[in-house]
C-alpha cells in the first residue's frame, strides 16, 4: 500500500507530472490517503470559501471546494482504526517526534500500522519515524 500525504495529494491535484509519472508507473492499485489529508482539505478548502472577500473569490473557492470533494470521491481513504491509535500513542512518547506537529504523526501511525510506504515531499520530518518508508515523489 501507498499512502499520498496532503502536500503528494495537493501536487497531484494540480497536474505536477512527476506525482502522476510516478503513480502511473507504481503498479500498486492500493493507493490511499488518510482521513487526516481528508480533513485538511477540506478544512483549507472551506476556510478559503468562508474568507473569501469579493464574488470573484467566492465563486472561485467554491469550485476548488466541488473539485476537491470530487477528487477525495476518486481516492480511497484510510480511517483510523485500532491499530493505528496504538501507533500514534507509541509514537507520542517519543520526543524528537513532538516537533513535527500532531497531524503528521497521526499519517505517520496509520502508515505504520498498515505497512504502507508514505509519499511525501515533507521528508525531513518523515524521516525521523521509526521504521517508516517515505519516498518523495514530487521532486
Amino acid at each position: 500500500m501507498h499512502i499520498l500525504d496532503t502536500d503528494t495529494l495537493t501536487h497531484l491535484h494540480a497536474g505536477n507530472p512527476n506525482v502522476i509519472r510516478n503513480l502511473e508507473k507504481l503498479g500498486d492499485p492500493d493507493v490511499k490517503i488518510t482521513i487526516i489529508t481528508k480533513i485538511e482539505l477540506l478544512r483549507g478548502r472551506s476556510e478559503f470559501l468562508i474568507k473569501a472577500s469579493d464574488r470573484n473569490q467566492l465563486v472561485r473557492a467554491q469550485k476548488l471546494f466541488d473539485r476537491t470533494e470530487e477528487l477525495l470521491c476518486q481516492i480511497p481513504i484510510l480511517p483510523m482504526d485500532e491499530n493505528s491509535a496504538i501507533k500514534f500513542e507509541a509514537l507520542k512518547k517519543i520526543k524528537k517526534l513532538r516537533k513535527i506537529g500532531r497531524k503528521d504523526i497521526l499519517i505517520a501511525s496509520m502508515a505504520l500500522a498498515h505497512r504502507a510506504v508514505l509519499v511525501t515531499r515533507n521528508l525531513r520530518h518523515f524521516r525521523q519515524v521509526p521504521d517508516l518508508t517515505v519516498i518523495n515523489w514530487v521532486d
